[in-house]
């Protein structure tokens, strides 16, 4: 576990009520989207129906993200989970009344998936950019640690409990269930203290428009040379593991070497254990190098591990499976270690460094763009992956990755020690 030195009653309170809240509204999505998911593909017997919804799922996180940065400047953010998290209990309890009397059809579903995801996204950005207000500066990377293990825990239990609960009860009682859960998570979240670290905290103007915000935001990215560098390096990352990994992995498991079900499903559990134990060691590893040097490191390290998912593809027929097992359980438990790392720090370098008045929008606004290009490196690498030698994507995307992070961090850390200066 993350170790929290000289916390007090406080803090701990806020420590506790926060992983509560994020759990209950991570996990309760992860798992709510898998079983309606399965629902779907049952009722309609359409992969196309089935993708609509995961669709549904995702589309507002990306078009919503800048806009729930601007809120998150401009309201209070306690009110703002609160009210988020007992929006999703109200909708979710509305959907179970109605499809107790109407029956769930494909259109309830694709409406409600919709807005839980609008209402889920406004949530992780208004969580995200309180924390800072929530503990003490040295407790921040550990609270920071503990979102990204409840992420990763919850990327493991979702699909095991999403599936144990399709299977055995009604998919109604689920939301049911679901909708309590959000309400009493809302309730728990009312005891946050929100103002526990007053230093953080700066005095926001409320007569700027929403769009002017917005501009704001973009303009303090585009001035601040090391940050847009730093986005740029989160863009470019997303970008390349939708062209190095989650299309080229899954096909040279399942379609070059054929591994079975059971294999596949212990490869795919390496990422999210590898990201638990890269957040458990998190602030060990900060507090041994700089920061930039960390991101330069860890993002030269993931350029490495790309490249090596298409490296066995020389020796296919040479080997076991059970060497492969073991070769892309380690290079996917590698794989999730440095995204928590890179992920974490990023994250605390945000929360950090820009003033509060300006945090909602500029880290809104860079994962917005991040799962903007994610699609693109997907449609790329589907449309490449049959045409190409299995092994030449990864490859090629690891050293195109591996070029872009030598270019974008030789000058990044002069440029925010020129910023630094000039803002002192």
């Amino acid at each position: 576990m993350p170790t929290f030195m000289q916390v007090n009653k406080g803090e701990l309170s806020n420590i506790a009520l926060f992983s509560l809240g994020k759990f209950v509204s991570v996990l309760g999505h992860a798992i709510y989207t898998f079983a309606i998911g399965l629902y779907v593909l049952q009722l309609t017997d359409s992969g196309l129906s089935f993708a609509t919804t995961l669709v549904l799922g995702t589309i507002p996180m990306v078009m919503i993200n800048p806009f729930a940065g601007v809120l998150a400047d401009r309201i209070d953010k306690k009110k703002l989970v609160v009210v988020m998290d007992l929006t999703n209990g109200v909708l979710f309890i509305v959907m179970f009344v109605i499809s107790s009397v109407w029956g769930l059809s494909l259109a309830m579903v694709y409406t409600s998936t919709f807005l839980i995801s609008i209402v889920t996204t406004v949530f992780s950005v208004s969580i995200e950019i309180a924390k800072p207000n929530l503990v003490s500066g040295r407790n921040l990377i550990n609270l920071n640690a503990i979102s990204k293990i409840i992420d990763s825990v919850s990327t493991i239990l979702a699909p095991m409990i999403g599936g144990l609960i399709y299977a055995l009860f009604d998919i109604k009682l689920f939301i049911l269930f679901c909708g309590v859960s959000y309400l009493l998570s809302s309730i728990s979240e009312i005891f946050i203290d929100f103002d526990y670290n007053h230093a953080s905290r700066t005095k926001q103007s409320k007569q700027a428009k929403f769009v002017e915000d917005l501009k704001e935001g973009f303009n303090y990215i585009s001035k601040t040379g090391w940050l847009l560098k730093v986005i740029g390096v989160f863009v470019c990352l997303n970008f390349f593991i939708g062209l190095t990994i989650n299309v080229p992995l899954p096909f040279i498991l399942n379609q070059i070497l054929e591994l079975s079900s059971e294999h596949y499903g212990i490869i795919q559990s390496g990422f999210p254990i590898g990201m638990i134990m890269g957040a458990l060691i998190v602030k060990k590893v900060r507090e041994r190098l700089a920061y930039d040097q960390l991101l330069k490191h860890i993002s030269i390290i993931l350029s490495i591990l790309m490249g090596l998912i298409g490296f066995p593809l020389m020796f296919v027929g040479q080997i076991y499976d059970s060497f492969y097992l073991l070769y892309y359980s380690l290079v996917t438990v590698m794989l999730g270690f440095c995204l928590a790392l890179i992920d974490i720090l990023l994250f605390y370098q945000l929360q950090t460094t820009i003033p509060e008045a300006y945090r909602g929008r500029v880290i809104s606004i860079g994962i917005a763009l991040a799962k903007l290009v994610l699609p693109l490196g997907l449609i790329l690498s589907g449309s490449l992956v049959n045409r190409l030698p299995a092994a030449v994507l990864p490859m090629l995307g690891g050293s195109g990755f591996f070029i872009i992070n030598l270019l974008m961090f030789r000058r990044t850390s002069s440029d925010r020690k020129v910023n630094e200066h000039n803002s002192g």
